[in-house]
């Protein structure tokens, strides 16, 4: 969710509403140094911000309506919106532009009501928080209007900007609070599903590639101009721990990487892997003995002055990709090139590489970085979800996947034919049921790499180089994605 890097306000693209599906357009912004209505389906644009990483999108609360843009998060359930009396909004300096993406005037709204006083309470692993009251109020996105949307108000918060989380409800913050999945209420897809806006809780994501300007959430359908080839459906699993659908959870069963020098096939003692499809998070996090085999790949390094593996800028040119495969054998599979890979490392200028085999090279942020291999769940972020076009299907508990089509222009919106109805043009994965825990791991040359690093080499045994950290603020490193307290993964 929140990074070293602030916000800046950008143009968004007017959002279009479309009969029971809802559009939500997203449009990347590029900031600076600074942290169609059709039958069944809303659509919404959401805007990219490259350096800092999210995805935001217009909209608007209360009676009259208020403008704020919101950060979209498919690893939350909450709406929450800053009030405009909270500190972090009353604030501005050179290093901050207050709640610069709009805030709240609950006082200003006619239709405001609270529900649960101090009740709203979430907290980041990274130390940042929003705390305040549960209130309904009415709430438009895409042209779609709703009333009586229950979301938190952020009265005593540090974070400049709202969320509109789309998950499960189980996920929401208030469990975390009370400990009791009763207190769970209709979060935005369920209610637009209650309230006759979509005919099931499902929508489709398309978040096009890293430099592209749009892309978009599509509640209640699908498009099928969006993607190449078919849909295939996998299964969501549910949490090990409460047993029970809490997060986007699905098999990641195979990881190839290819270049003109040949193909390996990266293998794990955590195969089949967990990995939460979370558009609330910059990186994909995997399991540390699989990342590293990914940064020998791309002659990528691990530097524990910030927790992050880097690797030359000038890698984003490489012709190898990585190929991510879910639920087993004739599963669906989806290539992630390099471009989507390489992220900017500084938010003003560029640190090179002082010495070494990449010495005077610009560094940047490899996109999948390491967790633990304890880890219970990995993250699969806003790096893997370029490349994908997904579908998230919460009443059937199933994700559709197929390889995005990069800055499509033409559209075939398909809504779902009723509550319940299986992912349109989707067949299911076969051999999900078959996926079985694998405890090899890869051994010997990776023939692959070559290709990759374009016959750079590096000493596996001695440290990177020591780069001048005091020049930089890194941009995007963001994995603010635990409740605290709750036990639900969040952004």
């Amino acid at each position: 969710m929140r990074t070293i890097a602030t916000l800046a306000t950008g143009a968004l693209v007017a959002s279009v509403a479309q009969a029971q599906v809802v559009q939500w357009d997203i449009v990347r912004r590029h900031t600076g140094p600074k942290l169609t209505r059709r039958a069944g389906t809303f659509t919404e644009i959401i805007t990219n911000e490259k350096l800092r990483g999210g995805y935001f999108a217009s909209c608007s609360v209360g009676t009259p309506a208020q403008n704020l843009t919101l950060q979209l998060d498919t690893g939350s359930s909450d709406i929450w919106v800053p009030s405009s009396s909270a500190s972090v909004c009353e604030q501005t300096s050179s290093n901050s532009d207050g709640c610069s993406l709009g805030s709240f005037d609950e006082s200003a709204s006619s239709s405001t009501t609270v529900v649960g006083e101090n009740e709203f309470s979430i907290s980041y692993v990274d130390g940042s928080h929003s705390k305040g009251d549960y209130i309904t109020e009415t709430f438009e996105i895409g042209g779609a209007k709703l009333t009586n949307m229950t979301m938190g108000l952020g009265l005593s918060t540090d974070i400049p900007y709202g969320l509109v989380g789309v998950g499960y409800t189980l996920n929401e913050a208030i469990i975390g609070t009370t400990h009791s999945s009763s207190s769970q209420y209709d979060n935005l897809p369920l209610l637009m599903q209650k309230q006759g806006l979509i005919a099931t809780n499902a929508y489709s994501l398309w978040l096009n590639d890293l430099d592209a300007s749009t892309g978009s959430i599509l509640f209640g359908g699908i498009d099928t101009e969006k993607y190449h080839g078919d849909l295939t459906r996998i299964d969501v699993q549910k949490d090990s721990s409460s047993n029970a659908f809490t997060s986007f959870i699905v098999s990641m069963s195979s990881l190839l990487a290819t270049s003109s020098s040949g193909t390996d096939t990266l293998t794990s003692t955590t195969f089949p892997i967990p990995v939460v499809l979370d558009s609330g998070t910059t990186f994909s996090y995997l399991p540390t003995d699989l990342a590293e085999e990914m940064w020998k790949e791309v002659g990528a390094e691990y530097y524990s002055e910030v927790g992050l593996a880097l690797l030359p800028c000038s890698m984003e040119n490489s012709a190898g990709h990585f190929s991510f495969g879910f639920g087993g054998t004739g599963g669906p599979v989806i290539n992630i090139t390099m471009d989507e890979l390489v992220l900017p490392l500084t938010t003003d200028g560029s640190v090179q590489f002082p010495s070494g085999p990449n010495k005077g090279q610009d560094a940047c942020q490899f996109g999948v970085q390491n967790f633990s291999s304890d880890s219970t769940t990995y993250l699969l972020g806003d790096t893997f979800l370029r490349s994908a076009y997904v579908v998230y299907d919460l009443v059937n508990n199933q994700i559709g996947l197929a390889p995005t089509d990069f800055n499509a222009t033409a559209t075939n919106v398909v809504a779902f034919a009723s509550e319940g109805a299986q992912i349109p043009s989707a067949t299911a994965a076969p051999n999900q049921a078959s996926v079985s825990q694998s405890a090899s791991s890869t051994s010997g040359t990776l023939g692959a790499s070559g290709g990759f690093i374009n016959d750079k080499s590096s000493d596996g045994a001695s440290l990177p180089p020591a780069l001048d950290w005091s020049r930089i603020v890194v941009m995007g490193a963001s994995m603010s994605l635990v409740l605290v307290g709750s036990g639900f993964f969040m952004l």
